[in-house]
């Protein structure tokens, strides 16, 4: 990424209301469910569009580490979960040979083999980071 690592972290731990300025076209609202942002238990609802469909994500903030720069967020309720028996994000950041990288790992459990893998979504996660990356790269 372009931007600095510190940054990144900083914008999902203390704040996700601003990603839907960085990315419009990816999350359209943020909203505050229970707790305070960036403490762990809190609960949060993303509002997203993925190939077109607006999309909710009540996620709960299960883990945060600063030192590490790791985030989770577990999906308690929402478009996932409606297809899906779990969903859990995790967002990393961390350097490697002077290079700051962004890493998502994206955890799901299918209810059968019927249900589709979540391409749609990892692009969506791809392009959400793309953007904010520009925004602050700008």
């Amino acid at each position: 990424m372009k931007a600095n690592k510190d940054v990144f972290h900083d914008v999902f731990t203390n704040k996700p209301h601003h990603v839907s300025t960085m990315s419009p076209l990816h999350v359209q609202g943020f909203d505050l469910l229970e707790g305070d942002i960036g403490t762990v238990g809190s609960k949060i609802c993303w509002t997203y569009t993925i190939d077109g469909e607006k999309k909710i994500s009540k996620q709960i903030l299960e883990a945060i580490d600063h030192e590490n720069k790791v985030l989770i967020l577990k999906e308690f309720e929402g478009d996932v979960t409606d297809k899906y028996d779990s969903f859990k994000a995790t967002l990393h950041i961390e350097t490697k040979d002077e290079i700051d990288l962004v890493s998502w790992t994206l955890e799901y459990e299918r209810p059968n083999e019927n249900v589709p893998e979540l391409i749609n979504l990892l692009n969506f996660v791809v392009g959400m980071t793309k953007a904010i990356d520009d925004h602050h790269a700008n």
